[in-house]
């Protein structure tokens, strides 16, 4: 990772303010390591970070002309960086409340026809339930396939409230690690 002395990096934003390309290059390349594994620790999310990175680059390209005027570049990009991720985490709360509430048999009309992509993630999400121990993956089905509450599982499994919530946690939490090493290895 490349770390550029405050007296480097101030000529470099007065390059970057005329429209010089490779000190912007120079710039992404010293920041974008770090700037990443900043935003994945908010995100948790690969696809995400990637695209957070990159849209907070561009806006700096796109708004290089007042460059000049910053004082520290270092707290001006990540400032930047966790505004953008925390829209984004923000619209992926109001998209899954919005999901959340709609009857099962009309989520899957707003997706649209499958394509290949997408029955690679339903295969890659089967893959990742079948994985679960049985208790979870009952859960997870009960409340994600059948639209149960977690009370209702509760009464139909004989489990209390609180040990459904602990299932279906620890169930997100193992797929979201399964579909995370299978984007990876994938």
């Amino acid at each position: 990772m490349l770390v550029l002395p405050p007296y480097e990096e101030r000529e470099l934003l007065c390059r970057i303010a005329e429209g010089d390309e490779a000190a912007f290059g120079l710039l992404f390349n010293a920041y974008h390591q770090r700037l990443g594994a900043f935003v994945y620790r908010l995100t948790e999310s690969f696809q995400a970070t990637e695209e957070i990175v990159q849209d907070v680059f561009v806006k700096i390209w796109l708004k290089r002309a007042t460059l000049g005027e910053v004082a520290s570049f270092d707290a001006y990009l990540f400032a930047a960086a966790r505004n953008h991720a925390f829209n984004y985490l923000r619209a992926l709360a109001r998209e899954r409340s919005r999901l959340a509430s709609l009857p099962p048999e009309e989520a899957p009309a707003l997706a649209g026809p499958p394509d290949d992509a997408t029955e690679e993630r339903h295969a890659l999400l089967d893959q990742a339930i079948a994985h679960l121990p049985h208790q979870q993956k009952n859960v997870y089905l009960l409340h994600r396939r059948q639209g149960l509450s977690h009370a209702e599982i509760a009464e139909q499994l004989h489990l209390s409230v609180e040990t459904v919530k602990k299932h279906m946690s620890l169930a997100l939490r193992s797929i979201r690690d399964y579909l995370s090493v299978g984007r990876l290895t994938g």
